[in-house]
């Protein structure tokens, strides 16, 4: 007869790999949210919501970690039944528990960890003594003007800062800050960021930002600001800084986006191009066999005049330009690699993840992977180049520099 304590570990294992599955793959959907319960943060966050929230449908049927825990023991235990071995003691199932707590305890400090990491890189590029030098680094919060405020979405009912990044899930991110700020997207109020219509969310003025102040306040508008950055939490998002660069050429160039052709694409066409005289819209040129390539639009980065005419579309300035991390003290500091982890983590820092869920469908799926396809038709010269150009959002969030390209 097999021991006791053959069983034990059997058991240990079985249930220690499950844990693992549910986390990294969230195939057990809202059992799964359970396990950062555990965690505790040092961000500066308030301890208790002002007025209290109401629950979603969803998160009223979360389970408690001993019902998980319960169940995942019994699950674990079926088979054993099945062939009728001696059922475990109360003993065996405290130490099952205990184990899978250990095994939760540990996650929750390597959450803990990568953000210390994170936010201690970005402290390190900032510092006088880094090396590392761009515009605007050493500048005052007061010197940047306004119309570098407008990507700070502010929830004063949850006491919430988020720095939106396009292409960076910020889609998501806006759903769960309409969602909290209780702002009627479409004329409706939505509790559920899924629901949210994606179309609408970035309507101008739908959602309050920093850059509305002025209009609303008057002069007092950087002081409320700046009190605020104080006792608010912050959050952004980042990604690797080239992969956001094919996201935004796939999404801007690549699909139907007849916006974009019209305000960048013909232009860049025309003067990259070696075609005088572009299609008037998308579906034409799409028709005539006419695509823009990726090496147009490096071209267009490249190119000095570019900016001067103005200020970089959103969708591939750099996200220092938008966010200042060295002008503000980020709280929270998440990545697109790794967005399923730090959204959970975030939302149970901020104690509202019994009021909303991030939207885990419609992630744009662009990755490193293509790098190579993409930038196979640039040259060395302007890759290097390019890296130049985003060599700050690359050293301040901690992404290697990608030798292989260059």
């Amino acid at each position: 007869m097999v021991s006791r304590r053959y069983w034990i570990h059997l058991i240990l294992w079985t249930v220690f790999m499950v844990l693992l599955i549910i986390i990294y793959w969230n195939v057990m959907g809202t059992s799964a949210t359970f396990y950062l319960h555990s965690a505790t943060s040092t961000l500066h966050v308030r301890q208790q919501l002002e007025g209290g929230h109401q629950k979603t449908e969803l998160a009223d049927k979360e389970p408690s970690f001993l019902s998980v825990s319960d169940a995942f023991v019994n699950q674990s235990l079926a088979g054993r039944n099945a062939q009728h071995q001696p059922e475990p003691s109360k003993s065996d199932k405290v130490l099952l528990r205990r184990e899978w707590k250990n095994n939760l305890s540990a996650i929750a400090q390597k959450l803990k960890q990568r953000q210390r990491e994170r936010k201690d890189t970005l402290r390190s590029a900032c510092s006088a003594n880094s090396a590392l030098m761009f515009p605007g680094k050493n500048r005052k919060f007061d010197d940047i003007p306004d119309t570098e405020l407008k990507n700070f979405i502010v929830d004063d009912h949850h006491k919430i800062i988020y720095c939106f990044v396009p292409k960076v899930a910020c889609t998501n991110w806006k759903s769960v800050m309409a969602v909290l700020s209780e702002r009627r997207v479409g004329g409706v109020v939505y509790h559920n960021p899924q629901k949210v219509p994606g179309d609408t969310i970035h309507t101008n003025n739908l959602l309050l930002t920093f850059d509305q102040f002025r209009r609303r306040y008057g002069s007092s508008s950087r002081r409320m600001i700046k009190t605020k950055l104080q006792k608010y939490t912050k959050f952004l998002f980042v990604r690797d800084p080239f992969v956001r660069l094919i996201s935004a050429f796939r999404n801007k160039f690549v699909e139907n986006n007849d916006v974009f052709y019209k305000q960048y694409a013909r232009g860049m066409l025309q003067k990259y191009g070696k075609c005088p005289k572009p299609p008037a819209s998308f579906r034409q040129a799409l028709a005539a066999g006419i695509r823009l390539k990726f090496s147009h639009f490096i071209q267009y980065l490249l190119d000095p005049e570019t900016e001067k005419r103005g200020p970089y579309d959103p969708h591939w300035r750099q996200v220092h330009r938008m966010c200042h991390p060295c002008q503000i003290n980020y709280d929270f500091v998440g990545k697109l690699e790794t967005l399923d982890e730090d959204a959970e983590h975030l939302l149970r820092i901020l104690r509202v993840d019994n009021v909303v869920r991030f939207p885990v469908s419609g992630r744009n799926q662009t990755n490193r992977n293509w790098e190579q396809e993409y930038f196979a038709g640039v040259p060395y010269k302007w890759r290097r180049q390019l890296y130049k150009l985003y060599e700050a959002d690359f050293r301040l969030f901690g992404y290697d520099k990608p030798k292989e390209l260059m």
